[in-house]
């Protein structure tokens, strides 16, 4: 397989308000908060996801992009 440069800008979404967010996902540690900008709500993963951007993101993380199981050992 080639090595592919993954995505590293993803659009959250708060399921509480809707407010939408253009973020910079870090490519070294899960981000498991996330407190929304319209709200406030403080955004958790959802059961089975490793982060935030794998949840409530239009691009999973960096690390599920290259095909990993993300830094979640849950």
């Amino acid at each position: 397989m080639s090595e592919a440069c993954p995505i590293l800008e993803s659009e959250i979404t708060c399921p509480r308000c809707g407010h939408v967010a253009r973020e910079t996902m870090p490519t070294d540690a899960c981000q498991w908060f996330y407190d929304c900008k319209g709200c406030g709500a403080l955004l958790k993963p959802k059961a089975g996801d490793c982060c935030v951007f794998c949840s409530y993101g239009t691009v999973p993380c960096p690390p599920v992009q290259d095909g990993s199981d993300c830094c979640s050992n849950a």
